[in-house]
């Protein structure tokens, strides 16, 4: 999968997931090794280990998008965007 593709995956999730656009970058950091997405407070954009998309595959990746995307949509309106809130 490119950039490109996921980009596009990440936004087609927040409009059927969220019924929100997602207007920030998504692309894979291959510098990730101990999470599976990051989202970044402030540019918006949001990161994502490439290698547990190789090893666990498409299903894995739509879940760790819309754990991402909760953080993202939570923090532009905002509401408590971290784990502990």
């Amino acid at each position: 999968m490119t950039d490109e593709q996921l980009q596009q995956l990440v936004e087609d999730i927040s409009l059927q997931s969220f019924g929100l656009p997602f207007t920030h970058r998504a692309y894979f950091n291959h510098r990730l090794k101990s999470t599976g997405g990051r989202y970044m407070l402030a540019s918006h954009n949001i990161e994502f280990n490439k290698k547990l998309y190789d090893h666990f595959g498409i299903q894995e990746l739509r879940g760790i998008v819309l754990h991402e995307l909760c953080h993202y949509h939570l923090h532009i309106r905002g509401m408590g965007y971290q784990h502990r809130d």
